[in-house]
């Protein structure tokens, strides 16, 4: 027994030995190290996905949503991927987002119906109030007006002697949006047909009441029509005005113009200050 303890003594105080085994402890630890980052990293995960395309502002339930596995060092280097289905159930798909089939789901992606927007609203500067003008397949050139495009207006009516009027009434508009029936934005995506129904945009307040009084004008048949231009109008715009002092005469004719009163307060008298007054007196 003593003889083996001599022989283990002096293996291990063999310089060469001591080296020999730090270099094979190095190498093993380094090999158990790299194994567990390597099954770290490659370790599946399950996440949720779109089973289907998701247009914008769909409402996401359950049955849209399917699983798939993901290795590990996926989803560490996606800060931004969901990985709870819990966090998509009853959200929504954001405005102007389309999750194409097959997709992970983000955070960017997805919002609360309290976060939703209404981009036709966003924009509006002051002293400027939106407008809805109805229209259809027709008057939008075959679903050719989109939002950010600028256009004219042009009015058509009946005068007092049976003439028809026709010409542009206001110019350089900018459309915010196009929405169908339902209130759906036509363009948001490519999932289906939607048909236009109304065009959302914003003018100044005065152009406002004009619109909206000769759209109350009875017997004269009025239309307003959108016109769209080309390229370079929209990517050039002009100021918003109104082309045509005739037609504006004619409407502010047709109805009365009602007087903007500006109601003041008087200041309430401060009884205490009176009082003080006159005790000082």
């Amino acid at each position: 027994m003593g003889n083996i303890l001599t022989t283990i003594k002096r293996f291990l105080s063999n310089k060469n030995t001591v080296t020999i085994l730090g270099v094979l402890l190095g190498i093993l630890v380094l090999y158990i190290g790299y194994n567990y980052r390597v099954k770290q990293a490659t370790t599946p995960i399950t996440v949720p996905y779109a089973k289907e395309e998701l247009s914008s502002r769909t409402l996401i339930t359950s049955d849209m949503i399917g699983y798939m596995e993901v290795s590990s060092s996926v989803v560490k280097n996606s800060q931004n991927l969901i990985t709870n289905a819990q966090q998509l159930i009853n959200q929504y798909v954001a405005f102007g987002t389309t999750i194409p089939a097959n997709s992970l789901f983000y955070q960017s992606q997805v919002l609360s119906s309290d976060e939703m927007p209404d981009s036709a609203f966003e924009n509006i500067p002051d002293q400027y109030t939106l407008y809805s003008l109805k229209v259809d397949l027709h008057t939008t050139y075959g679903n050719s007006i989109y939002p950010g495009n600028y256009i004219d207006l042009y009015f058509k009516g009946i005068d007092e002697t049976q003439k028809v009027m026709f010409g542009k009434m206001i110019e350089s508009i900018e459309v915010y949006a196009v929405k169908d029936s339902q209130g759906n934005h036509v363009f948001e995506t490519t999932v289906e047909s939607r048909t236009p129904s109304e065009i959302l945009f914003a003018v100044p307040n005065d152009m406002y009441e004009l619109l909206m009084k000769a759209g109350y004008i009875t017997g004269s048949s009025i239309e307003i029509i959108p016109v769209p231009r080309n390229k370079s109008y929209s990517l050039n715009p002009g100021d918003t005005v109104v082309s045509s002092d005739y037609i504006r005469n004619f409407i502010l004719s047709k109805s009365a113009t009602i007087p903007q009163n500006v109601t003041t307060t008087t200041p309430t008298p401060d009884n205490n200050s009176d009082n003080d007054n006159n005790n000082n007196e």
